[in-house]
């Protein structure tokens, strides 16, 4: 078996459990709602739209998107219960997921509860009524029992939806089975796309086939069959969720990574001094920008690694560019007193955002700066990654230049440099410790104005680890040790065509270069 099929079979309990977990709780959650809401619209047609075109109107919402609305609303809500009864709860990960997940589940429960309700013959309403049977009874003994096939149908639909949609959770910092797919997307691992990608196709079908067996059931008025389905849910879901019961206590420290290479092989390293120390810890990768750090603000996370320009523009919302030690220092004291966030230094390399050309095409356009990107630029096609065109720093550097390119396109990061060397774009905002950079022979395209700020990689700590000596202690020998030369090849180790690292291979090299 080749190492990164067993590094994806290795995971799978861990990210299955969680997958399982997420599924089956909104999808009963969903059921639970929906259900009595179906009941009362085939009974009320002034409630009947209103039900109806809401849950309508969610499926319309992107699925990443509605994961991603809820954090922020239920940060918010946590630091009002925080500052009204001194506790907060988690607004990352499970709960967020949870709710997005629920709402996305009634549609086809709702619809298919009131067609199967307003669906029993009248006649037979009638007989219920000729009997003298009460509201109650008629539902609970005749309606429910005759509109439970259909209902069923409507529950496989919502179990398909759900476990799918699931696999989107992971940018919120929910393990799920998308972890494969996202963290395979960016460092083209495919053998971890394919495996997610199946692990939660093979979860949803095995649901629906168990799932059509209780509805079977329900149709032929077979009580074998609904017990049959019911108990292999039940053993399905019990085994999947096997792995947690042996747990124990929750990790000691939580590390963030946001969706890059660097940040993979960082925290892996962050984890993996941690973890020397003899501390306990869990990861949650894949996160947005914003999200992680509003996640460490708020002690969601302990610990780290951004980016000072990214943090000088989007977090302080600054657009000047005093230097990279005013920068530093300045950040340094303002996330300490206006949120309690320790930056505890840099690695001693940056990232910094970077406009690359292939060389022959920078050649041909006489092109060496951005001064020179500018005068060509309506006749060419940028790519940029999938946030840098909605940042500060990129109206930043259109606003200094009066850059105006011809199209715009966003990209993956992988799938971006792919476009630079198939010719679908001509110039890529692509990222300086970036391996990949060096390895092609692209040109980095220099920034006279100065309109691009410095973005030092920097150990960020949780306001409620500010105090802590062995956290600190492990993580402080990696302040100023890591040269850009040295990430960009951990970088390039893991994001090569050929004999790929992984990001925990990647760190540990790069953890050993440093001890030497």
């Amino acid at each position: 078996m080749s190492p990164q099929f067993s590094e994806a079979f290795a995971l799978l309990p861990q990210y299955l459990d969680s997958h399982v977990l997420l599924s089956a709780s909104a999808l009963v959650l969903g059921v639970a709602v929906s259900l009595p809401l179906a009941v009362g619209a085939a009974r009320s047609p002034r409630l009947r739209w209103p039900v109806l075109a809401f849950a309508s109107l969610v499926q319309t919402i992107p699925s990443l998107a509605l994961l991603a609305l809820f954090y922020p609303l239920l940060l918010g809500l946590s630091a009002l219960s925080r500052s009204l009864f001194g506790h907060g709860f988690s607004a990352l990960g499970f709960l967020p997921s949870l709710l997005a997940l629920t709402l996305y589940s009634m549609l086809p429960v709702l619809r298919n509860g009131a067609a199967g309700v307003l669906g029993v013959d009248p006649a037979v309403r009638e007989a219920a009524d000729g009997v003298g049977m009460t509201s109650r009874q008629k539902l609970l003994e005749v309606e429910l029992p005759l509109a439970a096939p259909v209902i069923m149908a409507g529950v496989r639909t919502a179990a398909v939806w759900t476990i799918g949609a699931a696999t989107l959770s992971t940018p919120v910092g929910q393990t799920s089975l998308g972890n494969y797919i996202f963290a395979g997307l960016q460092t083209e691992n495919w053998v971890f796309v394919l495996f997610g990608c199946a692990a939660a196709a093979l979860l949803a079908m095995a649901a629906d086939q168990l799932l059509g067996l209780v509805e079977a059931g329900l149709r032929r008025r077979s009580r074998r069959r609904v017990l049959a389905g019911l108990a292999g849910l039940a053993v399905g879901t019990a085994l999947a969720l096997a792995p947690l019961a042996g747990l124990g206590k929750a990790a000691a420290y939580v590390v963030g990574a946001k969706n890059f290479s660097e940040q993979y092989i960082l925290a892996e390293l962050v984890a993996g001094r941690l973890e020397g120390a003899g501390a306990e810890v869990s990861r949650r990768d894949n996160l947005g920008s914003s999200i992680a750090y509003s996640a460490l603000a708020a002690s969601e996370l302990d610990v780290y690694v951004d980016y000072s320009g990214t943090l000088w523009t989007n977090v302080l919302g600054r657009t000047d560019n005093p230097g990279r030690a005013a920068v530093l220092a300045s950040l340094t004291a303002e996330l300490k007193r206006r949120d309690g966030v320790v930056v505890l230094g840099s690695l001693g390399f940056e990232n910094a955002y970077a406009f690359v050309m292939r060389p022959d095409r920078a050649q041909a356009l006489g092109v060496r700066t951005l001064d020179d990107l500018a005068r060509v630029a309506p006749q060419l096609t940028l790519g940029s990654d999938l946030e840098f065109l909605s940042r500060p720093e990129w109206k930043a550097v259109e606003t200094a230049y009066g850059l105006k390119f011809g199209r715009a396109r966003s990209y993956q990061p992988t799938f971006m440099y792919r476009a630079l060397a198939g010719g679908e774009a001509d110039v890529i905002s692509a990222f300086s410790s970036d391996g990949r950079i060096a390895a092609d022979g692209l040109v980095v395209l220099e920034d006279p104005k100065g309109a691009i700020p410095p973005y030092d990689a920097v150990i960020l700590v949780a306001p409620e680890r500010a105090g802590d000596d062995q956290l600190l202690s492990t993580l402080r020998p990696l302040v100023g040790a890591i040269p850009v030369e040295a990430m960009r090849a951990a970088n390039y180790s893991v994001d090569r065509d050929a004999e790929k690292a992984s990001p925990a291979q990647a760190a540990r090299a790069l953890g050993a270069q440093l001890r030497r």
